[in-house]
């Protein structure tokens, strides 16, 4: 019986498993020869297969919490005098008053944005006090354009929008009142509305006077804050 070889061509695949397969391809040169009585000889091959792995090093991320918010007037603490910190929820909540005022289109963050920002928050002393009296979010930005006007919906505005000097002044202020207080605890959003409230030329001040708050309602939110050490919330 006569004997024909045939060359089997291998090929090596591999797969995201770490099995390897070698797979053979039968090519018959003589398509003149029959199947039947026909012997074929599969000669054994050795395969070398040489393994990379490639390894790839995760750099840990590093991410940095400001536990402070911006202030003016860094050394109006005394030698010895402890400075005071802010509260978790009020540095949220001045995180989305920046976010607010990019989404109204504005380049600085103002009064009107921080209350926004409060607001957004949700879960703080002062959204609380303002939902009380009927000031939600949606009141909110209604009187803002009514104030300050429409902008430019093509307005580029930048990743941090400043801050006003209207708004920083309110921080101040917060800050200062937490110094002078003889009470520990945190600085919170309650003493940021009242900042807000204590500068009567800014939009903050403008927004709240609209929506109902008065100095008898600030005096309301300041003793509330003064009977005992209060928590955010």
């Amino acid at each position: 019986m006569a004997t024909t070889h045939y060359d089997l061509p291998s090929t090596l695949s591999l797969r995201s498993n770490p099995s390897l397969r070698l797979i053979q391809n039968l090519n018959i040169t003589n398509p003149n020869n029959s199947w039947l009585g026909t012997k074929i000889r599969v000669q054994h091959c050795s395969v070398s297969v040489k393994s990379s792995v490639s390894v790839f090093h995760r750099r840990p991320l590093a991410a940095t919490v400001s536990f402070s918010l911006p202030t003016s007037n860094p050394e109006r603490v005394s030698p010895g005098q402890e400075i005071p910190k802010w509260s978790s929820k009020a540095i949220k909540s001045f995180a989305m008053s920046a976010i607010e005022a990019r989404k109204l289109k504005f380049t600085t963050t103002g009064t009107e944005a921080l209350i926004m920002g409060i607001l957004i928050e949700g879960t703080n002393l002062a959204s609380k006090f303002l939902r009380a009296n009927g000031i939600t979010l949606f009141k909110v930005r209604d009187e803002i354009v009514k104030i300050l006007g429409e902008v430019d919906p093509f307005t580029e505005t930048p990743e941090r929008p400043p801050m006003t000097d209207d708004a920083q002044r309110a921080l101040d202020w917060a800050v200062d009142r937490k110094l002078k207080s003889v009470d520990g605890g945190e600085v919170t959003t309650a003493h940021i509305i009242l900042g807000i409230w204590s500068d009567v030329d800014s939009p903050g001040h403008k927004i709240l006077s609209k929506l109902g708050i008065n100095d008898e309602k600030a005096k309301e939110l300041e003793a509330s804050i003064s009977k005992h050490v209060v928590k955010d919330e």
